[in-house]
């Protein structure tokens, strides 16, 4: 594993709402589900794309926090 894979880039999700779901997607020639989190109202997640994540798909009403600034996903 090289720095590359553990230093990926990190991004902060907080739920504003129970149930948010967090679903971590595959790399490679299949795009798969392969993880799902769900956060209650006030949870903050800390999340990284890895050699294995390549795309996260998030339901329900959350503000993202990444460098590239301030995502929320329902107004």
């Amino acid at each position: 594993m090289s720095d590359a894979t553990v230093l990926g880039e990190y991004f902060i999700i907080r739920a504003l709402e129970n149930g948010v779901q967090v679903i971590g997607m595959t790399r490679g020639s299949e795009t798969k589900f392969h993880h799902t989190e769900k956060l209650d109202r006030g949870e903050v997640m800390i999340a990284q794309f890895t050699e294995h994540t390549s795309a996260m798909k998030i339901r329900g009403k959350a503000v993202l926090y990444t460098k590239h600034g301030i995502i929320n996903t329902m107004e």
